[in-house]
């Protein structure tokens, strides 16, 4: 399970990047007291425009920053106190984490395999199943920098789930990736959720979050204004599909006419 309670995120801007954002002030809130929970068995979406919070919300979760203030449980273990316990029970994805370009799909399996000792014997049996789901067999001697968009974000997919985790955290799992290629990594995390996983992705793809999402969380400035199954999210702002309630939300919060 997933806990997120008061959860702010204040970054302190330098110079360029004030002048950048039009502002005086040195201080951005790019989460701003944020809670939810998600738990095992369901596909939870943040869902949310380019900069609402979506990716340091996962980051948080992930213990790579550190929250200004709040808690994050996972599995009962709190990000800031127990980060190791937390890393050893998720598997994180993100397209501003890359997978060292010189080195091949199979070294760097074996090394994400090992650095989270997982033993010889399983390790050979999870590469065995993730690289046929994902047809990388015939790319595996290849190195990183050789593949596609797709077969790269396959690779990277299959590298962060080599310990079996029980948690899984993806930032835009289908950014980028062809129609094929984003079907086979939803289906996956279809998969992923019914073996009892919990997955939670970040996603501003409205068709994708309606067809795989059990639950879904939408964030504007980094505050959630709304949650809920899609059916809820719908009747809570009477419209006829996520799109349409999204820009709902939208308008109300930002006070603007779309």
């Amino acid at each position: 399970m997933i806990e997120i309670n008061n959860l702010t995120k204040i970054y302190k801007l330098n110079k360029k990047q004030m002048k950048e954002s039009k502002t005086t002030n040195p201080l951005k809130t790019a989460v701003d007291d944020l809670s939810l929970r998600a738990v095992p068995g369901e596909i939870y979406g943040l869902l949310g425009p380019n900069g609402a919070g979506k990716t340091t919300t996962l980051r948080c979760i992930s213990t790579i920053i550190r929250p200004s203030k709040g808690e994050i449980y996972v599995a009962g273990h709190e990000v800031q106190k127990e980060p190791e316990q937390v890393r050893e029970k998720i598997g994180f994805l993100t397209g501003d984490i890359k997978l060292d370009p010189q080195f091949s799909v199979d070294y760097m399996f074996d090394f994400f395999g090992r650095l989270h000792h997982v033993p010889e014997e399983k390790l050979k049996a999870r590469k065995e199943e993730l690289f046929e789901y994902f047809g990388i067999k015939d790319f595996a001697h290849k190195k990183i920098k050789e593949l596609s968009t797709g077969m790269g974000q396959k690779a990277a997919i299959a590298v962060c789930l080599v310990h079996d985790p029980d948690i899984v955290i993806f930032d835009e799992p289908t950014n980028g990736l062809d129609v094929v290629t984003a079907r086979g990594v939803t289906d996956y995390l279809k998969k992923l959720k019914n073996d009892g996983k919990l997955v939670i992705i970040s996603t501003h793809i409205m068709s994708e979050a309606e067809k795989i999402c059990d639950r879904i969380g939408v964030i504007i400035d980094g505050q959630k204004v709304a949650e809920g199954r899609l059916g809820e999210i719908l009747q809570e702002t009477g419209a006829q599909d996520l799109e349409d309630a999204f820009f709902e939300l939208y308008r109300e919060r930002k006070g603007e006419v779309l």
